[in-house]
């Protein structure tokens, strides 16, 4: 994707707008995982103040006079703003990064702090390693100053303590399938299932951790868990049949939380194995 002319002309542009250090190549994408219909995801890496005028003067050249970008923060505190363009039949998302942000991310993570972050379009919500994540797996396009390349650089090192940290947080799988337990007799089906995909999404960053892989949001993560050396066999099947079957009486609630149970102990088996 690199060679791409249309991306590495664009991103050129997109570079020559005040605030923005650089440009990169995210997604499926930039990992070589895509599919024909895979949307072209570019992160703009900025700094106060952004040009979104120039932003947006650029996007309706390139996209058509109906192309609109937001300012930083109008679709969330997390992912911060951006555009979603069709440039030559193609789909092309602009995701805004504050670059300072994602360097005190990354110096969070190498610390073993983060935190889950509440972010419309992620119901898992989205972790703050997920910005050095997006350095360590993207594609440069654009970096007159090369701050951009130097951080990719040090984000490719996944970070001991982040990967510790990651491995502590199953605790709180355990405190959810607990409390399910708890209230068996309401059955609640909707609520026995948020828990249940926050299980599964919390044993998945376990096992990411433990292997040194970065990973950034919900979607695709079973997939990228398959890809693991560390896996368990049957891993991934079985926290598909947790997610897709919750059921609604209390026999079938009782085998799922079961099988979550498994799931739990098997991770928490995994990583505390050496390695």
């Amino acid at each position: 994707m690199a060679d791409d002319p249309l991306l590495n002309n664009l991103a050129a542009q997109l570079g020559r707008v005040r605030g923005i250090v650089g440009v990169m190549l995210g997604g499926s994408r930039a990992r070589g995982e895509h599919t024909e219909t895979s949307d072209y995801d570019l992160g703009l890496y900025y700094r106060h103040p952004l040009d979104t005028n120039a932003l947006g003067t650029l996007a309706r050249g390139v996209a058509g006079p109906d192309a609109q970008v937001t300012e930083p923060g109008e679709w969330g505190p997390w992912v911060d703003g951006g555009a979603w363009l069709s440039i030559e039949g193609r789909s092309v998302d602009w995701i805004y990064r504050d670059v300072d942000r994602v360097r005190r991310a990354w110096g969070d993570a190498q610390q073993g702090s983060f935190g889950f972050n509440a972010q419309v379009g992620h119901p898992f919500g989205v972790p703050d390693f997920a910005y050095p994540a997006e350095l360590a797996l993207g594609v440069v396009l654009d970096d007159t100053t090369g701050e951009l390349t130097e951080l990719k650089c040090e984000t490719r090192t996944y970070p001991p303590a982040l990967s510790t940290a990651l491995s502590r947080r199953l605790w709180e799988a355990d405190f959810l399938l607990s409390g399910v337990r708890k209230s068996m007799a309401r059955a609640d089906p909707v609520w026995v299932a948020g828990c249940l995909f926050r299980i599964v999404l919390l044993c998945v960053h376990a096992l990411h951790g433990y292997a040194g892989r970065w990973l950034i949001n919900e979607k695709g993560a079973l997939d990228s868990t398959e890809r693991l050396s560390v896996t368990p066999p049957g891993f991934v099947d079985r926290a598909r049949d947790i997610c897709g079957r919750t059921g609604s009486m209390l026999s079938d609630v009782a085998h799922t939380l079961e099988s979550a149970a498994e799931l739990i102990n098997t991770t928490r088996v995994t990583i505390h194995s050496p390695r």
